[in-house]
């Protein structure tokens, strides 16, 4: 549901405000002051609480700097959105009944939802309609802020779209497929960092194993602790965004018949092999045009949209405690 409903809205620039429950056990204080308003540690703490979950046990200290990097980028995000909001007020900017209705029907288009539908799916997430519409209202007033703040982007011209396309050659190519193989050694969610060592010791051993000539499949077969083993550890065939960033990497980086190195990812340690990849040819210029030209005007409505945000804190008194 998060993902969805709340996913799409996040598109709309800002749109809401985070989790609405509170989060137990926080000491509220004071993380950042934003011309004279507040961001407290509970406001912080809320986006912070889901993250926690996907911080890979790699040792306390490891998960504590990755916290802390969370709880900065984060603290950015606020503080931007603080700083967005008051602006908004400054300006009085306005969003229409009709306006709000138009996002709301097209969650609802998106994800199927009858208003029933809707209205249990904000209530599992602790919403009530009304509280949703503020919500909404709040993001398309960011966004409408955003929009008028950046000026007009000039159209490009064909010799600008070329060299975009050229520089962001990859992003125009056939689809790429491809179909690995792997040998995976679990790491437990509770493992200690000694206990994570001793199962890289033991995945190591079967990469030497692997590097000598030893029959792949039949290893997968022996070792890997994935429902694949079965198979030899074949995983079957994929596009590319479907696996998990770390592993899909390195996938990537193989030619076929090449076995990779250790692989960590959130599930454990991995030796990849690549048995087929198809596509990622270059498309020609002319067919994909119409492409090009609307994720230059994207990356250079970002640039303006950045560029207003550092205008903002530049004139802004903003002070940090966390």
């Amino acid at each position: 549901m998060k993902k969805t409903l709340i996913g799409f809205v996040l598109l709309l620039l800002f749109m809401l405000d985070g989790p609405v429950a509170p989060v137990e056990g926080v000491v509220d204080r004071i993380v950042a002051v934003v011309n004279q308003e507040i961001i407290t540690l509970s406001e912080l703490e809320k986006w912070i609480e889901p993250l926690q979950k996907e911080i890979p046990n790699e040792g306390r200290l490891h998960q504590k700097e990755q916290l802390q990097e969370f709880r900065r980028r984060i603290l950015e995000q606020l503080i931007e959105e603080k700083l967005i909001d008051q602006e908004v007020r400054k300006f009085g900017v306005k969003v229409t009944g009709k306006e709000m209705e138009g996002v709301i029907e097209e969650i609802k288009r998106r994800n199927g939802f009858t208003q029933e539908d809707m209205e249990k799916a904000l209530a599992r997430e602790g919403l009530t309609v009304e509280a949703f519409k503020k919500q909404v209202e709040k993001g398309l007033q960011r966004k409408k802020l955003l929009q008028s703040a950046v000026k007009t982007i000039p159209r490009p011209g064909e010799k600008e779209l070329k060299e975009f396309y050229q520089r962001n050659a990859d992003g125009y190519r056939t689809p790429v497929s491809f179909r690995p193989g792997h040998i995976l050694f679990v790491i437990p969610k509770e493992a200690t960092p000694e206990e994570i060592r001793e199962i890289k010791k033991k995945c190591q051993k079967v990469l030497d194993k692997v590097r000598r000539g030893d029959d792949f499949r039949e290893l997968a077969l022996l070792y890997s602790e994935d429902a694949s083993a079965k198979d030899g550890g074949d995983l079957g065939h994929f596009k590319k965004g479907d696996l998990l960033p770390a592993l899909e990497k390195e996938i990537l980086r193989l030619k076929v018949g090449e076995v990779s190195g250790i692989v960590r990812t959130e599930f454990g340690f991995h030796i990849v092999k690549l048995y087929d990849h198809k596509g990622g040819d270059p498309l020609p210029f002319e067919e994909v045009k119409g492409k090009v030209e609307a994720e230059y005007y994207a990356q250079e409505t970002e640039k303006a949209f950045k560029s207003y945000l550092a205008t903002l804190k530049e004139k802004s008194i903003i002070e940090i405690k966390l």
